[in-house]
């Protein structure tokens, strides 16, 4: 008789943000990430509740990727009584460390103004980093009767595939999985005979349009506010996003392709994050690993100051224009970028330049929507400075992409489970795989087991 394997879709499913997906054999249970549910009142959310399982059977945790809805709620985890091993790559390790502290005053805040308690607290983030190991991309690990091994994603710095190989069976964890064209990351492995497939689907309804490419889209806004002596914001992401624009920034002035300038990188955050890409500047596409041979300094300039400390930030107003500022939060929904859109954003000389997604309800969303002022810290602010849109930035996989990515394992594979979507997403690409490949294919929603047959 054939042994049993379930998966248990307990997050990162019919939403975006929040996986967590329990892995079961007869002997073993491993946990797929353990996410922080993002993007409705923090109150209303699934954050507060209790696990639909028992943190203390859990045997261990595999975690793909070092971005809040794929972490958020490890210590959580150890605060219910799970004592097992955390594994993931040694980047996402140290990556993770810095994401869950910066955010937990955050969290604190939120469930205070819940009447709740946080669903931790520090010494269970210690807790959860004692039990964190990192590993290598391809190193098998032993968890019971499972055997489990990081296969590259090519998201950001260290996030991986899972590939999980228990009762005779292989399944495949995608993870958020790149486009293939990153600027810093090399591409994704290749895998074959593959079994079961749970597969991202944040774009399985949509193709990047990129009408124009963004390190050119860059260099104008650059140039631009050089031109038109203003400031220049940037509002990025501290992973991933600031250190694509930095290593943009730094080539086009060793090139002169952009006038020197004042430059900032106003984010604790991201500062601290930049020194681990530097850490690990190994784990770039052979590209850029050869590039650091040369130039060792990938993501430091001349001109280019840090500034982590409140006072340095506020000293940023003094320097006269033309200057950069690049902050966080990409979204424009908290961070230090606040301040600089409300003392910029009504000024024609500056400029805006978005890099990323605007979630819908952001500041973000609603400058690119043409809003003519946003509320900031309660007060109205007008949107006069000029409004950039770089496209090409993004870190995730599109729905050819994501389809090419299945079809290539068409001969093998028994089951595709759509997740970290949308309900429309993960609807679109299980019908495309459904319709095209002929496979079955399905769109789970929470609490949605499946037994593998």
């Amino acid at each position: 008789m054939a042994s049993k394997l379930s998966i248990s879709f307990y997050g990162g499913a019919g939403q975006v943000t929040g996986a967590c997906f329990l892995v079961e054999t007869e002997t073993t249970k491993i946990l797929v990430d353990c996410g922080l549910i993002q993007g409705r009142r923090f109150c209303e959310s699934d954050n507060l509740k209790s696990f639909p399982f028992d943190a203390a059977e859990i045997d261990a945790v595999f975690v793909t990727h070092a971005h809040t809805d794929h972490i958020g709620r490890l210590p959580k985890l150890v605060k219910a009584g799970f004592r097992g091993p955390i594994y993931s790559t040694n980047p996402t390790k140290e990556l993770s460390r810095l994401m869950l502290e910066d955010g937990l005053p955050l969290l604190s805040r939120d469930a205070e103004s819940c009447g709740e308690e946080p669903p931790y607290a520090a010494g269970d983030l210690e807790k959860a980093i004692g039990q964190w190991w990192g590993v290598k991309y391809h190193e098998e690990i032993k968890v019971g009767d499972i055997r489990a091994s990081f296969l590259l994603a090519g998201h950001i710095l260290g996030s991986a595939m899972l590939d999980i190989r228990a009762a005779g069976k292989r399944i495949v964890f995608s993870g958020d999985l790149g486009t293939n064209s990153s600027l810093l990351m090399p591409q994704s492995d290749q895998v074959d005979q593959v079994d079961y497939l749970v597969i991202e689907s944040t774009y399985g309804n949509a193709e990047h349009q990129v009408t124009e490419d963004g390190e050119l889209v860059l260099e104008r806004a650059i140039e631009d506010t050089a031109a038109r002596r203003g400031t220049l914001m940037i509002p990025a992401f501290a992973t991933e996003r600031t250190q694509d624009i930095l290593f943009l920034c730094n080539r086009m002035l060793a090139e002169k392709r952009v006038p020197e300038m004042p430059f900032f990188v106003d984010s604790p955050l991201a500062i601290k994050v930049t020194e681990i890409f530097e850490k690990y500047h190994d784990y770039f596409n052979d590209e850029v690993k050869t590039l650091y041979i040369k130039h060792p300094h990938l993501f430091q300039f001349k001109n280019l100051k840090n500034t982590p400390a409140v006072d340095e930030s506020k000293a940023i107003n003094n320097v006269p224009p033309p200057k950069v500022i690049i902050a966080g939060s990409g979204m424009m929904t908290g961070g230090r970028i606040l301040h600089h859109l409300r003392r910029y954003l009504p000024d024609p000389q500056s400029s805006l330049l978005i890099v990323g997604y605007q979630a819908a309800g952001s500041i973000g969303r609603r400058i690119l929507e043409g809003a003519e002022s946003v509320e900031i810290f309660n007060q109205p602010v007008l949107v006069r400075a000029k409004v950039i849109v770089a496209q090409g930035f993004s870190a995730h996989a599109d729905k050819n992409r994501l389809f090419d990515f299945v079809q290539d394992l068409k001969y093998s594979l028994k089951h595709v489970f759509a997740v970290h979507a949308e309900p429309e997403s993960a609807e679109a690409l299980v019908q495309i795989v459904r319709d095209r490949l002929g496979i079955r294919a399905d769109a789970p929603k929470i609490g949605d087991r499946f037994e593998l047959e």
